[in-house]
């Protein structure tokens, strides 16, 4: 299923029940999963009859959908927030990962359920269409490698490459922060991104 092809129902708009739902339903992905999550409970917890899902959305898979492409747009959105693009690569790099880690340190609910999204079927089929050229569309960081490719200041890697080499320390980094196992402070944090900052540049 295309996630990006999820959008409100023919003649639906935004509504405090919606927007129920949508909050019901990532918070008990977030600490349940996918599995521990059915229609029913989210229904309870959300205030509503099963049946009011349904008008809002067609399916379970559907509801998932839209609550992933709803959190992509935020982060999406909290990244490019002050992002100058007349800055050095390396610059809006590590701007935009600071961003990214803050913002999954101050949002636990939304990283528990972006981390389960992206180690699921959902989650697989989307980064599979990515490596395999079947989406078009480039969200920043991947502009961002792009530019740093051609510009000869990131390793010639493909771009699902560089992505690991980035997103990945910086998953594990909010993932033991989240547990209290690390203290994530400014200093760390710092050196943490100049880290992955060396692990992709020339």
């Amino acid at each position: 299923m295309n996630v990006h092809s999820c959008k409100l129902r023919d003649g639906m708009k935004r509504t405090a029940k919606r927007d129920d739902i949508i909050k019901a339903s990532l918070d008990l992905i977030a600490e349940h999963g996918f599995h521990g999550a059915p229609i029913a409970l989210i229904a309870e917890k959300a205030g509503v009859g099963a049946g009011t899902i349904y008008r809002y959305f067609d399916s379970k898979d559907v509801l998932i959908a839209e609550l992933y492409r709803e959190l992509e747009e935020e982060i999406v959105s909290t990244l490019q927030e002050g992002c100058q693009e007349e800055k050095s690569v390396r610059d809006r790099y590590i701007f935009m990962c600071r961003k990214l880690l803050e913002y999954l340190i101050t949002h636990p609910l939304n990283f528990r359920f972006m981390e389960q999204y992206f180690n699921s079927p959902y989650g697989i089929s989307l980064r599979r269409d990515k490596i395999i050229g079947k989406r078009d569309e480039r969200n920043a960081f991947e502009r961002l490698f792009e530019e740093g490719i051609s510009r000869q200041v990131l390793k010639d890697l493909p771009v699902y490459v560089l992505a690991a080499l980035t997103f990945s320390p910086i998953v594990s980094l909010v993932r033991d922060h989240t547990l209290g196992l690390i203290n994530l402070d400014g200093d760390v944090i710092a050196k943490s991104i100049d880290a992955c900052w060396d692990g992709i540049k020339r």
